[in-house]
């Protein structure tokens, strides 16, 4: 008799833990978890990887540096962990969530940021080499805004402001072959915002050794954002944009309430089903899935992962996968109930039978996440960790905790003699 009862107490005190867990925790769960661009609005941008120069190799060296450079570049957009991933041989993926401003974004991050000082002929007689890193810094001339730089070496530059002292010193931006400051400077003067890779190009009026300045009738922003471009650095390769999208904060939000609504409707569905079809073990049942739906986002808040469309879809179809486990179980104990065995030795040969099976369904689900997980892309990849993440919590909810929960009662007799409760008529069983 004290078994009996004991078995009853221990199921109480793990439900109410768990209740007390889950309600505690829950809530600072869900908002710490990261959601996507697709569902907080934000820019994704797919990249081609071009050497910079002639006979450059694109290896996974380089592909790493530039992931580097661009992570320094999105710093300057203020974006909080952004997912930069590398796909095949000589792509880079960016997705920057809860970006407001895509064309600044895009053009932050696609520009090489290499500075060159030229003469009026082209010839360089500077490069970003010749800067201490981190060094660029705004500051103003007669009210205008200017961008400061130091020297790494006073005399070199010395000697070349002294060679070009009262002529254009060039200073461009992305310098291509053929670029003329002739050409640069008639477009800037028929139109301001003209788009050339010219910055500025000063007359050298002194000798200077330490400090070079760059100005160019710069707004405030603009200087700002020059300056942030110099000090994250030069990217060592050349992007070229092969596709980018952007989803605004509304529609994101709005696809967030639109895909959790179905989602909780589709869950309390299954609910429901649980409950009218197995009666008792439906209520055990229910219990495990929402076990597992708080294992699941724990384990992505741990993950510190990034939430996305397609990884609730790969939520609620673990949650599909947990019930699958759940039936499977149920119905194994409702056929060895219908032969006339008693309840326990029914729970213990069903829970027996069926493991196999949920063990080979759950492997192979697991085995195509990571074939998703190992060749798709960024959004498939989400997707799978999401999966594989969901098929393991449903396991071990499904499993091993319907097997807990269900035999505390199996063990305590309160159930002996009672097959409705597991949904099996009195008529269905066999007399032995």
């Amino acid at each position: 008799m004290k078994n009996r009862k004991g078995n009853l107490v221990a199921f109480f005190v793990i439900l109410v833990l768990l209740a007390g867990m889950i309600g505690y925790t829950a809530n600072g769960i869900i908002h710490d978890i990261r959601l996507g661009l697709d569902l907080q609005g934000g820019f994704e941008v797919l990249y081609e990887v071009q050497p910079a120069e002639k006979g450059q190799k694109i290896d996974n060296d380089v592909l790493q540096s530039t992931v580097a450079a661009l992570r320094k570049r999105i710093d300057v957009l203020g974006v909080a962990e952004p997912n930069i991933d590398i796909e095949g041989r000589n792509h880079i993926r960016v997705q920057l969530a809860g970006v407001k401003d895509p064309d600044k974004a895009r053009e932050l991050l696609s520009t090489g940021a290499r500075i060159s000082f030229r003469n009026e002929q082209g010839k360089k007689v500077l490069d970003g080499s010749d800067l201490v890193p981190g060094s660029a810094k705004v500051s103003f001339e007669n009210g205008q805004p200017v961008v400061e730089m130091k020297i790494k070496h006073p005399d070199k530059f010395q000697r070349v402001t002294k060679k070009l002292y009262g002529k254009r010193m060039a200073i461009w931006m992305d310098y291509q072959e053929g670029d003329s400051l002739e050409e640069a400077l008639q477009k800037k003067q028929n139109n301001p915002n003209a788009d050339t890779h010219l910055i500025s190009a000063p007359v050298v009026r002194a000798v200077l050794s330490s400090t070079a300045v760059i100005s160019g009738d710069f707004k405030l922003d603009e200087a700002k954002t020059l300056a942030q471009l110099l000090n994250a650095g030069s990217l060592p390769v050349k992007l070229k944009e092969i596709y980018s999208t952007s989803v605004g904060a509304a529609f994101g939000k709005n696809a967030l309430h639109q895909t959790v609504v179905s989602g909780l409707i589709g869950i309390l569905l299954i609910f429901l089903f649980m409950l009218l079809f197995y009666r008792f073990p439906g209520i055990i049942a229910v219990i495990t899935l929402c076990a597992y739906m708080y294992l699941v986002l724990l384990v992505y808040d741990w993950m510190n992962a990034v939430l996305t469309l397609s990884g609730i879809a790969a939520f609620v179809l673990g949650v599909g996968m947990a019930v699958d486990a759940n039936v499977i179980t149920y119905e194994r104990i409702k056929e060895e109930i219908r032969t006339g065995k008693s309840i326990l030795s029914s729970f213990k040969s069903g829970v027996r039978r069926s493991f196999v099976t949920i063990l080979d369904a759950n492997l192979t689900t697991i085995l195509a996440g990571a074939v998703l997980f190992a060749f798709g892309t960024s959004s498939v990849k989400g997707f799978a960790v999401m999966l594989i993440v969901s098929i393991l919590a449903s396991f071990i909810t499904a499993v091993y905790g319907t097997r807990l929960l269900l035999g505390f009662w199996v063990k305590s007799r309160v159930l002996d003699k009672k097959p409705g409760y597991f949904g099996v008529k009195e008529k269905d069983i066999s007399e032995l």
